[in-house]
């Protein structure tokens, strides 16, 4: 299964393409899709259009992306809310399924615990791919999402597989979680 990660910001998004064979990861590609400065349509529609650039060219099976942090700038959150929904739109224009995780997930997924620094992400990320260099911010956060949603799908499967059981008990799986 390949998974396609994003990482979205408005002047640079990331992007990182993986594999997964049972519980084997290996890397495909990353890279960034950077905007120039411009109108906000024109940012976005370089965006839409990076994005489903790489679709055609790694073709992958499903896709990831780290969900909008509320920022103290209500501005600075709208707009990269904004680039974040051109990826989306890219990403289910191909009819592919988004999964979507905030930065704490991928980073307990990656590093092990959510107040990792970028370095320690980037670090990470370099062994589990066994890279020979280390991506760039953008890049290795994209990559992390991928890496994330790699790790939670089989958890995601698991509890899917117990669903009916679960239910009889007056319990469900919600957003990945068990509730009562």
């Amino acid at each position: 299964m390949k998974i396609l990660g994003i990482d979205p910001g408005l002047r640079t998004t990331g992007f990182g393409v993986i594999h997964k064979q049972g519980t084997k990861l290996s890397y495909i590609a990353s890279g960034t899709i950077k905007t120039a400065d411009g109108t906000l349509p024109e940012r976005l529609k370089t965006i839409l259009c990076g994005v489903s650039e790489i679709i055609r060219t790694y073709q992958p099976d499903c896709a990831a992306v780290e969900k909008v942090f509320v920022n103290v700038n209500p501005q600075s959150t709208l707009l990269l809310g904004q680039a974040r929904g051109a990826a989306i739109c890219a990403l289910v224009s191909a009819d592919l399924a988004v999964a979507e995780y905030t930065a704490l997930q991928v980073k307990q997924g990656v590093v092990g615990h959510g107040k990792a620094k970028k370095e320690q992400v980037q670090d990470m990320v370099k062994r589990l791919l066994m890279l020979s260099g280390t991506p760039s911010s953008d890049a290795a956060d994209a990559l992390g999402v991928a890496i994330c949603h790699a790790h939670s799908g089989d958890t995601l499967a698991t509890l899917a597989a117990f669903a009916p059981e679960l239910a009889k008990k007056g319990l469900r799986v919600r957003a990945g979680r068990l509730i009562g």
